[in-house]
């Protein structure tokens, strides 16, 4: 069905279990490529040099990650987007439509009923802008 799942990954919880859901899909198909993408988040700091945001021990995970995946016989690459601005969203679409993607797939952030409406703000804007099919992987449920 899928022939090239885009997972956006962080290295939160959420998109840990995002993976594992275009895993699964993956091997349900024949010829399923998952392509692994990473956007590292910049913020301008004093005299307008970016300052990154995230640890370079995330990425070197999830460069591990893909790693193994790719050890159990799936066809798993890795994509790193650099942004200043405009959130991760616009980044891991952009991502999708190099690759040849025809589906998205991210985790959720945990977040409260009142600050995230139950949906990861990154998750919230890809189903807005997509023009591809954004699968939300929710978080576990606690009851």
């Amino acid at each position: 069905m899928f022939k090239v799942i885009v997972v956006g990954h962080d290295g939160s919880e959420g998109a840990r279990r995002a993976l594992a859901m275009a895993v699964d899909l993956a091997r349900g198909g024949s010829g399923v490529r998952i392509v692994i993408a990473y956007v590292e988040q910049e913020i301008v700091g004093k005299g307008g040099a970016p300052m990154p945001v995230t640890a370079d021990e995330i990425e070197a995970d999830l460069r591990r990650e893909a790693e193994a995946l790719s050890g159990e016989g799936l066809d798993v690459s890795f994509h790193v987007h650099h942004a200043v601005l405009g959130g991760p969203a616009p980044p891991i679409l952009h991502i999708a439509h190099e690759a040849g993607g025809d589906l998205i797939v991210v985790g959720t952030r945990g977040r409260s009923v009142l600050a995230g409406l139950l949906v990861g703000s990154t998750a919230q804007r890809l189903l807005h802008i997509s023009d591809l099919p954004v699968l939300v992987v929710p978080a576990r449920s606690t009851a």
